[in-house]
């Protein structure tokens, strides 16, 4: 995976280098804090236990469920 984050530098004449390390380390802090959070795909429900359940249940297979599929199968 490529690293994306970007170089920061402070370009300010009249910090002393003690404040500017300052500055980038809250400022890489607050990357760190705010960077948005990969998450694993949830798993697909297997068709056949779909199939199952709504045949226990008495619902019509290109009804909504309320398993929360997002889409009728069939369609």
């Amino acid at each position: 995976m490529p690293n994306r984050r970007p170089q920061l530098e402070i370009v300010a004449p009249s910090a002393s280098p003690e404040e500017a390390a300052a500055v980038v380390a809250a400022l890489e802090q607050f990357l760190r804090d705010f960077a948005p959070v990969i998450v694993a795909e949830a798993p697909k429900q297997n068709p056949w236990q779909r199939a199952a359940l709504l045949e226990a249940t008495g619902r019509e297979p290109d009804g909504p469920s309320p398993w929360g599929d997002p889409v009728p199968w069939g369609r």
